[in-house]
């Protein structure tokens, strides 16, 4: 780890940790959107993950011009899991977040989630709705987030949430092997031990772009999301919903014929598979289509 830039003032009721690794291009903006929240009582921990564009000086300069900002600076470059790792190490709040780079959050996001955790007690994380934009920051529609009871069909957590600093230090932050799936682990493991409560208001902003992690590493993500949820399926878990799960990550493979997890759904309840022949045709055509331009 490297030099940090420390605040000595009262902890904060809220951590935000941003981890930046060359993303210059939007982080102005995105720092920006956190410092403009309507709720101040906040810390942001920059963590520069060994960047070398113009990243550290932005951040530097968000530092001289914000008290409520720290900057974190790491001198190798360890990876968007362990980046965050570290800036939650250093967090002072009772609660937990993280964004970004390229996101942006709505003015009163964290006011809002900061009062729906006040308002439930019971519960220790708090998410809420986003919608996706462009490179030009352009809208293109709204990310309504699912019920935690369906989490092992996909990640329906979404990319705006709060957490209490219990739930990091019960589940040890996030697993620097799930490099593309870190945040989709850290829900699995968080919802067999934590109640979870959505918010369906539109607090935060996701940009989609070609340099992003997930449209970078797309075929290494649907490998690892389909390890870890395997891996999460609980024993008790009925048939037809096991066949069903393990079913929808094979055909999530666009790169990658996925028979071994074919297989395991048939072995859950071949009926099911059965139902599900003419899409099972329809991904091996897409599978080799791709395999044949890739």
């Amino acid at each position: 780890m490297g030099t940090e830039a420390l605040d000595s003032t009262a902890p904060p009721r809220v951590s935000m940790v941003m981890p930046v690794h060359n993303g210059a291009r939007w982080l102005d903006e995105a720092i920006d959107s956190i410092l403009a929240q309507d709720f101040t009582d906040f810390e942001l921990i920059l963590v520069d993950d060994a960047s070398r564009d113009a990243s550290p000086a932005i951040m530097a300069k968000a530092a001289a011009r914000d008290p409520r900002v720290r900057l974190l600076r790491l001198a190798t470059n360890v990876g968007l899991p362990a980046a965050l790792n570290h800036g939650f190490a250093a967090a002072r709040g009772d609660l937990h977040s993280w964004t970004s780079d390229d996101n942006l959050l709505r003015p009163p996001m964290l006011t809002r989630l900061v009062a729906t955790l006040d308002a439930h007690p019971e519960a220790q994380i708090v998410h809420a709705d986003f919608t996706l934009i462009d490179d030009e920051g352009v809208e293109l529609g709204r990310s309504r987030i699912g019920p935690v009871e369906r989490l092992l069909y996909g990640n329906n957590v979404g990319a705006c949430f709060l957490y209490r600093a219990i739930v990091t230090e019960a589940l040890g932050g996030y697993d620097t092997r799930l490099f593309g799936v870190e945040d989709y682990d850290f829900w699995l493991r968080a919802a067999q031990r934590f109640k979870f409560v959505a918010l369906h208001e539109d607090l935060y902003l996701y940009r989609k772009h070609g340099g992003s992690l997930t449209s970078q590493r797309a075929e290494q993500i649907q490998a690892l999301t389909a390890e870890i949820v395997e891996r999460a399926l609980p024993e008790t878990l009925p048939a037809r919903s096991r066949s069903e799960i393990l079913l929808g990550l094979a055909l999530r493979s666009s790169r990658r014929w996925r028979f071994d997890l074919v297989g395991r759904a048939v072995r859950a309840d071949p009926r099911y598979v059965a139902m599900q022949l003419p899409a099972l045709a329809r991904w091996s055509l897409v599978v080799a289509r791709n395999r044949l331009t890739g």
